[in-house]
């Protein structure tokens, strides 16, 4: 029992901690024009003794931050570069996301004044089996894009960062892709798809867009395209960075290439894994130009048989095979007026995306570890 209290109390310490930081962070600006304007009158406005006992939290505050310890004007000088971003990112991102906290929780449709409503969106949110469905297939979409995309671009990291010739003129025709923009490369898909690719014939005609499956499969297929040439030039950048001594020494060891890619390669590029991971994990969740592009968020399809069942459907509704999350509180928040509600969409998206993501993140680290 003594060692809980201990640790609450260590917690409950740090927490302590971490709050004052925040509040001195937010302070450190006007104390830093307090400084300028002292420079320039030439009189102390804001002086500290420094003999004055203090307690542990003022020394604290002082010797991190407001005193003339290496530590504090360390500190200090940290924060006042951070702050013209802090402050952006404040202004544009943190600010509205309160906003939006508060606005999911009030029947706001975006042209009426905003009454409180309390949970009564996130209530809505769960009977919504459109949404329930739309998850289901950015799950899908989000898992077989990560396979893909890491496996080609892995792939093609390893072919560029042998001794080829034009190696860097491959690198850069990969990488160009991610140049072009979500919206203009959908339609130049949806003109491959629908256009050229059926005058082949064969799996190609019809088009693979017309038919629910297939067309997420098409999405998959476009944003590979797109976003392996950027993931892969983090490949690269870890490969490039693995001793060259480890590979020649395997060589003598008698390693052969597939040997060598699984007791060097993989082990020390394990920390690359980790960051495009994640950058394509967070990427296939908010995926939206390219599907609004390219399918619209189609075709219609009827809603899986299982799903129609946890939300009591006898009669199985009619859904948008591509209706991915984004797409979904975009139609919900500005098609349909619901600004509430699509709010609220957007705040459990935030937290599943969230969570999800310091999931993944915490087990490849630990991966890192054993590999």
């Amino acid at each position: 029992m003594e060692k809980i209290l201990k640790m609450l109390k260590l917690i409950g310490k740090k927490l302590l901690y971490i709050f004052v930081a925040t509040l001195v962070v937010i302070v450190l600006p006007l104390v830093f024009l307090i400084r300028v304007i002292e420079s320039l009158i030439k009189k102390d406005i804001m002086k500290f003794d420094k003999k004055k006992e203090r307690g542990e939290l003022g020394t604290y505050i002082m010797n991190h931050w407001l005193g003339e310890t290496y530590k504090a004007q360390n500190n200090r000088v940290f924060v006042y570069f951070l702050f013209p971003s802090l402050f952006c990112f404040t202004l544009f991102v943190g600010i509205p996301f309160l906003q939006g906290m508060y606005f999911s929780l009030t029947d706001w449709s975006g042209l009426n004044d905003p009454s409180y409503i309390g949970f009564v969106n996130y209530s809505t949110i769960l009977k919504d089996y459109a949404f329930g469905y739309s998850f289901f297939r950015t799950a899908i979409y989000s898992v077989l894009n990560i396979i893909f995309i890491n496996v080609v671009a892995f792939s093609l990291a390893l072919l560029v960062t042998t001794k080829l010739k034009l190696k860097n003129v491959y690198r850069a025709g990969f990488f160009m892709p991610n140049l072009i923009g979500g919206l203009v490369l959908g339609y130049i898909w949806q003109f491959i798809f629908n256009r050229a690719l059926i005058q082949f014939g064969g799996v190609f005609d019809p088009s693979i867009l017309i038919n629910g499956n297939s067309a997420l499969a098409g999405l998959i297929i476009v944003v590979t395209w797109q976003y392996a040439g950027y993931i892969m030039m983090i490949y690269v950048a870890a490969i490039n960075n693995i001793p060259q001594d480890l590979v020649e020494a395997s060589k003598i060891d008698g390693a052969n290439a597939f040997q060598r890619l699984k007791t060097v390669t993989l082990p020390l590029v394990a920390q690359a894994f980790t960051v495009a991971m994640f950058l394509t994990l967070v990427t296939s969740f908010k995926q939206f130009d390219t599907v609004v592009s390219l399918t619209q968020g189609g075709p219609a399809m009827k809603l899986p048989v299982w799903i129609g069942s946890i939300y009591s459907k006898t009669l199985l509704p009619v859904v948008q095979s591509t209706d991915l999350v984004a797409i979904n509180i975009y139609d919900e928040a500005f098609v349909n007026r619901n600004m509430g509600v699509g709010q609220a969409k957007a705040i459990l998206f935030f937290i599943i995306l969230l969570s999800i993501a310091l999931i993944q993140v915490y087990y490849n680290k630990r991966k890192e570890v054993e590999l």
